[in-house]
C-alpha cells in the first residue's frame, strides 16, 4: 500500500460523518459562508452582521480603514480570533458546508486546511528545509525522499526554490525579509491547505519584495483561495477578483473588484477608495 498524502490524510478526517455535506457543498464553488457574524471583544462590538460568501480558486481582498475589523474578520475563518479570553461571537461561518463554529468541528481539522501568512514574517529559528518540512512532520510524514520532495514542490510553489536550494540547511534567519516571508508562504503550501489567509503581507516589505508577492499570489490562486486583508488599495486593485469594503465593523460593500474600484455603490466606499477618509 503507497504513502498517505498529507492532503489525503486531511480529507478522510474531514470526510469522517460528513458524507452528505460534502456532497452538496461539492456541487457549489462557495469555501467560505458567514451569515449574520457578530463579534464582540467583552462589551465593543468589533464585527456587525457580516454577511460574506466566499468563491474558491479566487483572491478576495478585504479593505478598510485601521480598526475596521478585517484582521478580526479573517481570524474568525480559522478561530484564532477565538484565543483572545473577551472574545464572543454569534451567527454562522460555514467552510465547505460545515459551520465552523460548531463544537464538533475540531479546530486542529481546520488550521490544517486553512493555512495562514501573517503581517511580519515569522520563520521558525530552524534550518530553511525544517521550517518547511515541519507541518508534514506533524502529520506523521518522516520519509526522507517524501519530505524531500514535499520541501522542493512547496518552495517552488512559493517561488523561492532557485534563491535556497543550497542553503537548505541554513538558519531560515539568515534569508532577507522578502525571502523570509516567502518561506512562510512555502511553509503554509507543506501541509496542502484548500485557503490560505494573509493579513497584510506585504506590509513589512521593499517594493521589489512585494512584487515578487504579488505575483506569486496571483500564481496560488490556480490552485489555492486566497483571502488577503490589505491597506494598499492599489494592491487590492492588481490582484484580487473580489474586494469586500469594511468600515466600523460592517461590510459596506463587496463585489467584483473591478466594480468597487470603478463604479462603487456606496458612497463611502468611493470616499475611501478616493482619499477622501482613510
Amino acid at each position: 500500500m503507497g504513502m498517505v498524502s498529507v492532503k489525503e490524510k486531511k480529507e478522510i478526517e474531514f470526510q469522517k460523518g460528513n458524507e452528505q455535506v460534502e456532497q452538496k457543498v461539492q456541487q457549489s464553488n462557495v469555501v467560505y459562508d458567514t451569515e449574520n457574524l457578530n463579534l464582540w471583544y467583552g462589551k465593543d462590538l468589533a464585527l456587525k452582521n457580516i454577511n460574506l460568501s466566499i468563491c474558491e480558486k479566487e483572491v478576495t481582498a478585504i479593505i478598510g480603514p485601521s480598526g475596521c475589523g478585517k484582521s478580526t474578520y479573517i481570524k474568525t475563518l480559522n478561530r484564532m480570533v477565538q484565543l483572545v479570553p473577551s472574545v464572543k461571537i454569534s451567527g454562522d461561518i460555514r467552510y465547505r458546508g460545515r459551520n465552523i463554529l460548531d463544537k464538533s468541528f475540531k479546530v486542529e481539522d481546520l488550521r490544517t486546511r486553512v493555512g495562514m501568512v501573517f503581517q511580519k514574517p515569522n520563520p521558525f529559528p530552524k534550518s530553511i528545509y525544517d521550517n518547511v518540512a515541519y507541518g508534514p512532520r506533524i502529520h506523521g510524514i518522516r520519509n526522507k525522499k517524501i519530505l524531500d520532495q514535499i520541501v522542493e514542490r512547496s518552495l517552488r510553489g512559493a517561488a523561492i526554490w532557485d534563491e535556497v536550494k543550497d542553503r537548505l540547511n541554513e538558519n531560515a534567519y539568515g534569508l532577507s525579509g522578502g525571502q523570509q516571508q516567502r518561506l512562510c508562504i512555502a511553509r503554509c503550501l507543506a501541509i496542502e491547505p484548500d485557503v490560505i489567509l494573509m493579513d497584510e503581507p506585504t506590509s513589512a516589505l521593499d517594493p521589489k519584495s512585494t512584487l515578487k508577492v504579488e505575483e506569486l499570489i496571483q500564481e496560488l490562486k490556480q490552485d489555492y483561495s486566497i483571502i488577503i486583508v490589505t491597506h494598499n488599495m492599489q494592491q487590492a486593485a492588481r490582484i484580487s477578483d473580489k474586494t469586500a469594503f469594511f468600515l466600523n465593523g460592517e461590510v459596506v460593500e463587496f463585489d467584483e473588484t473591478d466594480i468597487i474600484f470603478s463604479n462603487p455603490a456606496d458612497k463611502r466606499t468611493e470616499d475611501y477608495i478616493t482619499g477622501r477618509f482613510g
